[in-house]
This record gives structure tokens, sequence and C-alpha cells, in this order.
């Protein structure tokens, strides 16, 4: 199966129109319309969703952690040796 990609930018609403198309009269092709997805903003973190989140103190409890940020930097090595670097 031979594909071609082409982009157009729809004029009216429900229309396409290509034209120069190497088909022949008589020939069959299969028309796959594909949407981009929509561009959303991503939601941005403040301060307030921060501390309103849970995350800031969620250690404070834990007895087996001395010190917090050596835990977590032993997490994110643990977590990259993996392979979930998330890069």
């Amino acid at each position: 199966m031979q594909a071609i990609r082409l982009q157009q930018r729809v004029q009216q609403n429900g229309e396409l129109f290509f034209s120069q198309l190497p088909v022949v009269k008589g020939q069959v092709i299969e028309v796959l319309l594909l949407f981009p997805p929509s561009a959303k903003p991503k939601k941005r973190l403040t301060a307030r969703s921060l501390l309103d989140s849970g995350l800031l103190g969620l250690w404070k409890d834990r007895t087996d952690i001395e010190d917090s940020a050596e835990y977590a930097r032993q997490l994110r090595q643990q977590s990259q040796q993996r392979g979930g670097g998330g890069q």
C-alpha cells in the first residue's frame, strides 16, 4: 500500500478539496482523517498549589528516614539506574 500525506486547513465546514493527486478515474482509494491533539495550556504549578498538594511534609512522621534530602537523592538515583529517569 502506498501512502501520501497531505495537510490542509479546513476553509469551509465539512469540506476538503485536494487536486492534482496521482490517482486515476475508477481507482479505489482510502481516506483517513487524523486530527492532531488540541493544544491545551499546561497547568501552572504555583507555590499555593504545592502547599495544598499534601506533598510538603509527606515524610515528617517517618521514623525510618533521618535525612529526607538524602533519602530523596537516593530515590532519584535508584530511579535513574532502573531506566526510569523520565527523560
